[in-house]
Formats: structure tokens, C-alpha cells, sequence
């Protein structure tokens, strides 16, 4: 993803990366209903506990929420419907064979506009266990006391 005017982060799934090793990373676009690129613009979005499963040859979004529209009357959708993920062939193929293969899931990093369109940002990874997730809270704890003391002795 270029870092560019036109991409805009609405949400992030920042509990993603704490739980999953992510391996490869693919933008996907997203076929949305009336009112929920508006809620999308209004970043009404939650990522949390979604997750992307391959159905029929296509890849859906299940889980992630999009709160109804505040003008939308009778033309709102409902917040967890499954969405319809658009991929290149070869992009699913490859999906298709990476979660095929123990302990690897798909899961949304962001969403963003690029461009006008609403774009998914999937990560293909495998769960952390809890050791795994210390160790790096570890490392971050540790990472930061360097920081700070290194902070310490430039102010000297």
C-alpha cells in the first residue's frame, strides 16, 4: 500500500498483529450495499473480530461491523452482513493454498479509501500462542527502557 494523498486509514485491527504472525499481505476490494460507504466515510467501522473465509471459490468478510447510516431510513443494511471480497484469481488460488495448511487464517489489517473505493488490507497468518505474545510484550518493555535511558543520557 503506497503511502499516498488519496489513502485514507478508517480502521485498523491493531489486536491482528498481537495474535496472528502475519506472513503475506493482499489488498482486496469490498462490494458494499446503499448506505455503507457513507458509514465507512463516517468511520463507523469496527474490524475487531472479523475474519475472511474462502466460500464457493470466493472470499467473504464475515464479523466486521458497519454501523447504520444516521440519514438512512429504511435503506440501512444490516451491520454484520457477510461481504463479498474482491480478488484477482490467482490472489484467491493462493489463498486457497496458504489456509489449506494448518493453523493459518485470514484476517483484516485496515481499511482504507484509495482512490474512492473502499480497500481491505487481509493478512494471511498463524495464531500466536500465549508464550509468543509475552515474549513480544517482553521485548517491547525492554525495547522502550533502552529508549528512554538512551533519552536520558543525550539530555546529559
Amino acid at each position: 500500500m503506497s503511502k499516498g494523498a488519496e489513502n485514507n486509514v478508517i480502521a485498523q485491527n491493531k489486536k491482528a498483529r498481537h495474535d496472528y504472525f502475519i506472513e503475506e499481505t493482499y489488498e482486496a476490494g469490498i462490494v458494499l450495499k446503499g448506505t455503507e460507504i457513507k458509514s465507512i466515510r463516517a468511520r463507523r467501522v469496527n474490524l475487531k473480530d472479523s475474519y475472511a473465509r474462502i466460500h464457493n471459490g470466493e472470499v467473504e468478510l464475515l464479523n466486521m461491523h458497519i454501523s447504520p447510516y444516521e440519514q438512512g431510513n429504511r435503506y440501512n443494511h444490516d451491520p454484520l452482513r457477510t461481504r463479498k471480497l474482491l480478488l484477482h484469481r490467482k490472489e484467491i488460488d493462493k489463498l486457497i493454498g496458504r489456509t489449506k495448511e494448518d493453523g493459518f487464517t485470514i484476517v483484516p489489517l485496515k481499511l482504507y479509501i484509495k482512490n474512492g473505493f473502499a480497500k481491505v488490507l487481509l493478512g494471511v497468518g498463524k495464531g500466536k500462542k500465549k508464550y509468543d505474545k509475552r515474549e513480544e510484550l517482553k521485548q517491547k518493555a525492554a525495547k522502550r527502557e533502552i529508549e528512554r535511558a538512551f533519552r536520558e543520557r543525550q539530555k546529559m
